[in-house]
């Protein structure tokens, strides 16, 4: 018996993957590279707008509350700082999401960590997009 016979010809015989997996042409967590490539995408985002940001927090040195609130009523900067904290809670999600999935091994802390994580960076960006929007406002 030749070794081609032993091992199979066939592709699906030497082949790891499930017959669903290679139909579907996706990994193991089922979601392909979208939360790399995402990540990627916010960390671009705030490497763009962090010039600004720092610029934005500079004019704010050293004002009161008043002068404050005049700086961010202003439309671009109120836009800018928006922008930068829905990047950055997004890029923290994403973030510490692939920390617990590969550190934490027990499956249902997993979950409730991964929960944990999902309010938490929705709860900081409602919260900073409502200060900025009250500032903004002039309320």
């Amino acid at each position: 018996m030749s070794i081609k016979e032993q091992v199979g010809s066939t592709p699906q015989a030497t082949s790891l993957r499930t017959p669903l997996g290679r139909v579907r042409s996706l990994g193991a967590s089922h979601s392909g590279t979208s939360d790399f490539w995402r990540q990627r995408l916010t960390a671009v985002a705030m490497t763009l707008l962090i010039i600004p940001v720092i610029v934005v927090v500079m004019m704010l040195l050293g004002r009161n509350q008043v002068g404050a609130a005049q700086i961010l009523g202003s439309l671009p900067i109120a836009i800018i700082l928006l922008l930068f904290i829905v990047a950055s809670a997004w890029h923290m999600k994403i973030g510490m999401q692939v920390v617990i999935e590969d550190y934490v091994h027990n499956e249902k802390l997993k979950l409730a960590f991964v929960m944990a994580n999902n309010f938490f960076s929705i709860a900081v960006a409602l919260a900073s997009i409502y200060a900025i929007l009250k500032l903004s406002s002039g309320v």
